[in-house]
């Protein structure tokens, strides 16, 4: 963590000062405006920093890549790499001569294994962690324990008599905020004028970067589509007819996205006896600020748009847990259910064979029931159902009718 107030403190950081102490090779990625550049330079503010969005190191790092690594300090931090992949066989040559720890530490704004353009490989030499946009516990400067206390079997029944109720209005507004730090300074106005710039200059500088796309512009239409049907089974024909695209380029632009951390495939969570679930993955736009902007919500449509904002809760939550997951442990994996008879579970969590359930409503009254989906889960996993967990928008942890549920507040994600 950082002493300056200007700094939101990055429960992260742990995670880079132990690869740094062990790998030569430590590459942080993530959606450009997360806050990696200035994570890094805070972290090593003696450190030679190089970024290749300034045109002469560009230029000179795709015309003589082996030159450029060779002129490098030992130490160096290169940022935004992924728009000279050709970088990457000069550092594997170089950690080979000299695999001193924490020689090099690179930023980039996309997911380097996911890259058309790389085909060198450095494993065994570098470790990769992944900076989202701020999580709600990194903007209340709390450590975030909720996942960890929940793996820990740490989350019990709780009940805080006296305590106010949440309000919804401040659910609803940090589901619009998102969690991009420059725009949480704005106005709602200025902060959606923000998040719109943001994807036109990813438009006009990422994307042909990532992705052998044609036309840029379709990658941003697919974008503001995917924001309106935010946190749904992925459609691509639908998309396609849509768009007016053929199902080949939806497919292709949806990976540019997920290149660039702007949307998240949900995998649907099965096991081989489970032969009636539905094997399409969830569409989550990673960001909830900049999928309200898209989509056109505002703080004033939780009542009137419900079944839209509840979308976009849902994939609030996936972000705030799985953000949370980066420094509490990077085996967790995350899925979706749904079985043809309609039984759903929002999110499941799995660590090796151990599952979680986690349903979210944004009601303030739980009941008694984590719904049938999270029964049938319970049902699939046997023994290796770790517990349920029903997110909702209110003040005590309550038991549910099956003792291995809980009916936990959603502000548990920010406020543990």
């Amino acid at each position: 963590m950082f002493d300056s107030p200007a700094l939101y403190p990055r429960p992260l950081v742990s995670v880079l000062h132990d690869a740094l102490a062990d790998t030569p090779v430590v590459c942080l990625t993530g959606p450009r405006q997360s806050g990696k550049s200035t994570l890094v330079r805070a972290m090593m503010p003696e450190r030679p920093y190089f970024s290749l969005d300034h045109g002469p190191y560009l230029s000179a790092a795709k015309a003589d890549p082996v030159g450029f690594v060779a002129a490098l300090p030992r130490e160096v931090t290169i940022d935004e790499i992924q728009r000279a992949p050709e970088l990457l066989p000069a550092i594997k040559l170089s950690v080979d001569v000299d695999r001193r720890p924490g020689r090099f530490v690179l930023t980039g704004s996309a997911n380097l294994l996911l890259l058309p353009t790389v085909t060198e490989s450095l494993a065994g030499r570098m470790e990769t962690a992944r900076l989202m946009p701020l999580s709600e516990a990194e903007k209340e400067r709390r450590p975030g324990l909720f996942l960890a206390d929940l793996l820990a079997d740490a989350v019990t029944p709780a009940l805080r008599a006296g305590g106010r109720l949440p309000d919804p209005n401040d659910l609803a507004r940090r589901l619009v905020a998102g969690g991009y730090p420059e725009p949480l300074v704005r106005s709602p106005v200025r902060a959606r004028q923000w998040h719109r710039q943001y994807v036109q200059s990813i438009v006009d500088r990422d994307v042909l970067d990532v992705g052998r796309v044609r036309e840029a512009n379709g990658v941003a239409r697919l974008l503001q589509l995917l924001a309106v049907r935010n946190g749904e089974l992925l459609n691509t024909a639908r998309l396609s007819r849509e768009l007016g695209l053929h199902r080949g380029t939806v497919r292709k632009y949806i990976a540019v996205l997920e290149r660039l951390y702007l949307v998240r495939r949900l995998p649907p969570w099965h096991r081989n006896v489970g032969k009636r679930l539905v094997r399409t993955p969830k569409i989550h736009v990673v960001d909830s600020g900049l999928a309200a902007t898209l989509a056109g919500l505002g703080p004033s449509d939780w009542i009137e748009k419900r079944d839209r904002m509840g979308h976009l809760l849902e994939s609030f939550v996936t972000r705030q847990l799985a953000t949370l997951a980066g420094w509490t442990d990077p085996d967790l994996r995350f899925w979706h259910f749904r079985d043809k008879d309609g039984r759903e579970v929002d999110l499941v969590m799995t660590l090796g064979a151990r599952t979680w359930g986690i349903e979210v409503k944004a009601t303030s009254t739980p009941g008694r029931s984590a719904g049938p989906g999270m029964a049938h889960l319970a049902t699939l996993c046997g023994k290796d159902f770790a517990g349920g967990i029903l997110l909702y928008n209110g003040r005590d942890i309550l038991p549910l009718s099956d003792e291995r549920m809980l009916a936990v507040p959603l502000s548990e994600l920010w406020e543990r």
